[in-house]
């Protein structure tokens, strides 16, 4: 019997995730629920007080919001797939004549379709509250598939987790103390000129800064600047160290 290819192997896991989303609309709500909420909160609530007006701040928030949905969605995806592990799903699949990379990928792919959809969510809204980009629609295309393949690295270090742990309550509550914490302690809400001194300091480092402004400068029509280089290289090394520890741990559980 003939091996099937790679990609035909990661392509049908692919379609397997997606299917998933179908039968299971439940695990869209995070996409949908989670951007809304934090908009309107932020914009109506706070927009005046902290931007001067919710036209004013709407601009300066959405590219935010962009980066805390997605990032905050990579979480759940490692709880989704320790789910699949809990169940026993991945120890029949690892009895399969197929390349465990195929797999793994091929579940990436449904991520990657539940990070667009998070992406047209916000970026939707924002417009419907009076976002405006200057950049255009290749300003905004730009920064979404910037934060998208920043997700996708991100979603390799959660995958780690999720093989390592099995436990779905786990991965979700130790990815949520990880992403929460950086995405409030950065410049999503609020300019670091607002903040403690030694509060600044993290702030300035702070990776989800970094995307926050990269993701603002292409919006705005702006060149990212050194912003942009920080982020690839980031990219590349969440990439290189954790897609290949990731793959091993799946071999060794076989």
């Amino acid at each position: 019997m003939t091996r099937p290819g790679t990609g035909a192997v990661t392509l049908a896991f692919g379609g397997r995730a997606l299917k998933k989303f179908r039968r299971t609309p439940v695990q869209l709500l995070d996409v949908a629920v989670h951007p809304v909420v934090f908009t309107l909160i932020f914009s109506l609530l706070f927009g005046g007080a902290i931007g001067g007006s919710i036209d004013a701040y709407i601009g300066y928030l959405i590219p935010g919001i962009l980066v805390m949905t997605l990032l905050v969605t990579t979480g759940t995806t490692g709880a989704a797939l320790s789910v699949d592990i809990a169940t026993g799903v991945y120890d029949r699949f690892r009895t399969l004549s197929i390349r465990p990379g195929a797999v793994l990928v091929g579940a990436l792919i449904g991520d990657v379709v539940r990070y667009a959809l998070a992406s047209v969510v916000v970026v939707a809204l924002g417009l419907a509250l009076g976002f405006r980009p200057a950049g255009g629609v290749p300003g905004v295309v730009a920064a979404v598939l910037l934060v998208l393949l920043f997700a996708v690295s991100l979603s390799w270090a959660w995958t780690l987790l999720a093989l390592s742990l099995r436990m779905p309550g786990a991965v979700l509550a130790l990815t949520q103390a990880v992403l929460y914490p950086l995405s409030f302690f950065s410049n999503i809400f609020t300019t670091p000129a607002t903040l403690p001194g030694w509060l600044q300091a993290f702030v300035d480092v702070n990776p989800v800064s970094q995307l926050v402004t990269a993701a603002r400068a292409l919006m705005a029509g702006d060149p990212p600047g050194a912003s942009l280089a920080y982020l690839l290289v980031g990219c590349a090394l969440l990439t290189a160290v954790f897609a290949p520890l990731a793959l091993r741990r799946f071999k060794m559980a076989a």
